[in-house]
């Protein structure tokens, strides 16, 4: 699948050619790293956005995506702009659920290391809207800074 024929008969000739039981140890276990690092690697994603951030997007609940908010969050919600705390953003997202139940939220687009952002669709009932937040890492857990709601 992901492995050339070459390259597996390479890894057998290694493993079957080695003088002793501790050189054939070492070397059969770094060509199986190596293999692994090969089958996983296309599956790492760095600066990966939570899920439940996605999951609450798309079930309007507001409790989930405001657990991941930053304690200030510069929130945009159509058009009202403000830098507001973490109780009073998801409130604001919770009253903009009440009027649009979403329906469906997918991510268009996303990126970033050290702060990763997000660009999606939401569905609603009133329409489709435009979501995007960026995230930044704060010790081990990464959060909302921004989020942006815009009608598309």
């Amino acid at each position: 699948m992901f492995l050339s024929n070459s390259f597996c008969e390479f890894a057998w000739f290694l493993l079957m050619n080695s003088k002793n039981n501790v050189v054939m140890k070492k070397k059969s276990g770094f060509v199986l790293s190596f293999i692994l690092l090969l089958l996983v690697y296309p599956f790492i994603s760095f600066g990966q956005i939570p899920g439940q951030i996605m999951v609450g997007l798309k079930a309007g609940d507001a409790k989930i995506v405001a657990s991941h908010f930053n304690e200030n969050i510069e929130l945009v919600v159509l058009e009202r702009e403000l830098v507001c705390s973490q109780a009073q953003g998801e409130q604001i997202l919770k009253d903009f659920f009440a009027r649009n139940k979403p329906t469906d939220f997918k991510i268009t687009h996303q990126g970033g290391d050290e702060s990763a952002y997000a660009i999606g669709k939401m569905q609603t009932a009133n329409g489709n809207f435009r979501v995007y937040f960026l995230m930044k890492s704060k010790g081990t857990k990464s959060q909302i800074v921004q989020l942006r709601i815009d009608k598309d």
